[in-house]
C-alpha cells in the first residue's frame, strides 16, 4: 500500500516582513457613474425646461447649424477669435455642414467653467465643431485621401445598397443624419454641400430605392446580414423605417439586422418617443420568432458622451427586444487615442450605459482629417494596452478599414513599412467589383500613416513626392 507523502510547508519567516512599497497599475479604474449635464449653465439655454429638454422635437428644432445660433448659445463665454477660428474652416476646410443637437453641446465642457480655452480642448467640440487651427497645414491631407475612401459608392448594386464583403450589405435608407461629424466617413453623399465639398445625391424616390434593395436582397440569397444605416436611421420617419425593416424580415435568407444610429447617443430623445419604443418592439418580437439577430449600433467617441439619457434610451431598446446595443467609435488624436481615454470610455459603455463596445476603427483617409488620424503602430499599441482590463466580451477589436479589403484587426498586416508609413494587407474574398478580378486574393492593398507622424526620412520622402 502507496504511503501519501507529506505535503511539503515553506518556513514561515519569525518577523514581519518589511512593506514594499507598489508601483500600481498603467491603468486605475475609477467607477464614474453617468451624469447629465446642466444644460442651464448656457446662456441660450437658461430658462430651458426638462420637459423641453427631453423632447425629440425641441432638441431637432434647437440644433444648431451656424455661427449666429451657436452665439445664441454660448453667449458672451467665448471669444470672437473662436467664432473667426470657425469660420475659417468652413469657408474653406470642412466636409461637413454644422449640425449638432443640443444634447451632443451639452456633453462639451460638462462639468468645468465654460471658456475659449477649455472649449477649445474639449474632446467632443473636436470632432464635431472643428475649427480652421485643428487642422494640419504641412498635411492636411494625405496625397491618397479621398472623398469615398472605402469606395462603397463604387460597390453599389442598387442606389445607396454597397455590397462589400460576401455576405453582407451595407443599406444608405437616406443622406442626412440628426447630427454631422467632422470626420464623416461618408463625407462625399452625407449632409449639406460645402465650399470644400459638393455632395453627391441620392435620386431615386425612398419607395424606389427600397424596392431595388429589397429586390437585390431576393435574387441574391447568399446575403444574409444587412446593416440599415444611411445617414442615420433616426431620420427616416418611423413609419417607412418599420415597413423596410418588416420587408427585410419577410426574407428567409436574412438572419442578421443592424440599425446604424449615432442618435442614440447624439439625440437619445429620439429612441425614448412613445412611437418609436412602440415600433421598435414590434419589429424586435417579429425578430424574435424568426430567429434573426436584431441589434443597434451606436457611434460613441468619448465618455463625456455617455449620460443617463443615453443610458435609458439604450436600455429601453434592450427592454423591448433588441439583442444587442453596440458601439463602434473612431480613433482619433485629441479625442479619445490615449489609453486612459479609451478605457475610460469603454467601461462607461459597458458598466453604466449598457452599450457594448465593439470596434473602434481607424479614422478613414478622407480630405482633411490629418490632424484626427492615427498610424496603424499606434493603433496596435492602443489594442495592445487595453487588454486585460475589460471583460473578454467587451474588449474592443480595433480595426484598420483598409480601401478595397475591408475591416481588418491592426495586427493583421502582411507588411509594414515604418518608415514611409505603409502597412501591406491582403483579404480572402472579392467585392461586388472584383468578380472578374482572378488576381484579387493576391494582391497586397495598401493603407498610409498621417505623414507628421513618420520618423525625419520618411516625411522627406513624402515631400519629394509629394507631386507624383
Amino acid at each position: 500500500m502507496t504511503q501519501t507523502q507529506p505535503v511539503e510547508t515553506i518556513p514561515q519567516p519569525r518577523h514581519a516582513p518589511v512593506a514594499v512599497p507598489t508601483a500600481g497599475q498603467p491603468y486605475e479604474y475609477h467607477r464614474r457613474p453617468l451624469v447629465e449635464p446642466d444644460w442651464t449653465r448656457f446662456p441660450g439655454w437658461r430658462h430651458v425646461t426638462r420637459d423641453q429638454w427631453e423632447s425629440a422635437q425641441w432638441q431637432r428644432v434647437n440644433c444648431v447649424k451656424n455661427i449666429k445660433q451657436l452665439r445664441a448659445v454660448f453667449g458672451d463665454l467665448i471669444d470672437e477669435s473662436f467664432y473667426a477660428d470657425l469660420e475659417a474652416d468652413q469657408l474653406a476646410l470642412a466636409t461637413m455642414s454644422m449640425l449638432v443637437p443640443p444634447q451632443m453641446i451639452n456633453t462639451m465642457v460638462p462639468f468645468a467653467t465654460l471658456t475659449t480655452e477649455a472649449l477649445l480642448a474639449d474632446p467632443i467640440r473636436r470632432y464635431m465643431i472643428p475649427v480652421a487651427s485643428d487642422r494640419r497645414t504641412d498635411w492636411p491631407s494625405h496625397p491618397y485621401a479621398s472623398r469615398d475612401s472605402l469606395h462603397e459608392h463604387d460597390m453599389w448594386v442598387a442606389e445607396g445598397l454597397t455590397h462589400r464583403y460576401p455576405t453582407k450589405v451595407l443599406a444608405e435608407l437616406l443622406s442626412t443624419c440628426p447630427q454631422y461629424c467632422g470626420h464623416c466617413t461618408r463625407m462625399d453623399l452625407v449632409g449639406n454641400s460645402t465650399p470644400a465639398v459638393d455632395k453627391l445625391k441620392l435620386t431615386l424616390k425612398p419607395v424606389d430605392r427600397y424596392d431595388a434593395h429589397i429586390a437585390y436582397l431576393k435574387a441574391h440569397p447568399g446575403v444574409r446580414d444587412v446593416v440599415v444605416s444611411g445617414g442615420d436611421v433616426a431620420n427616416v420617419p418611423w413609419r417607412n423605417l418599420e415597413s423596410y425593416l418588416m420587408r427585410l424580415l419577410e426574407l428567409e435568407t436574412v438572419r442578421d439586422i443592424r440599425l446604424a444610429t449615432k442618435a442614440l447617443m447624439g439625440l437619445p430623445q429620439h429612441w425614448l418617443q412613445p412611437d418609436v419604443v412602440e415600433g421598435l418592439e414590434r419589429v424586435a418580437r417579429t425578430a424574435a420568432r424568426r430567429g434573426v439577430n436584431l441589434a443597434i449600433h451606436t457611434h460613441v467617441n468619448h465618455a463625456q458622451s455617455l449620460t443617463p439619457l443615453v443610458a435609458k434610451a439604450a436600455q429601453t431598446a434592450l427592454d423591448v427586444g433588441v439583442r444587442d446595443v453596440r458601439n463602434q467609435g473612431v480613433l482619433m488624436r485629441g479625442v479619445n487615442a490615449t489609453t486612459p481615454e479609451l478605457l475610460d470610455l469603454c467601461f462607461a459603455l459597458q458598466g453604466e450605459a449598457g452599450i457594448l463596445p465593439y470596434y473602434f476603427y481607424m479614422c478613414d483617409m478622407i480630405p482633411n482629417a490629418e490632424h484626427w488620424r492615427v498610424p496603424v503602430w499606434h493603433a496596435q499599441q492602443l489594442q495592445h494596452d487595453i487588454m486585460g482590463y475589460l471583460p473578454g466580451y467587451a474588449t474592443p477589436r480595433i480595426v484598420c478599414d483598409v480601401p478595397f479589403v475591408g475591416k481588418r484587426w491592426v495586427h493583421m498586416l502582411t507588411d509594414y513599412d515604418r518608415e514611409r508609413g505603409i502597412s501591406y494587407w491582403t483579404k480572402n474574398y472579392r467585392t461586388s467589383i472584383e468578380s472578374a478580378d482572378l488576381e484579387a486574393l493576391n494582391k497586397r492593398y495598401a493603407y498610409y500613416d498621417p505623414i507628421d507622424t513618420l520618423p525625419e526620412g520618411g516625411q522627406q520622402w513624402w515631400h519629394d513626392h509629394r507631386d507624383d
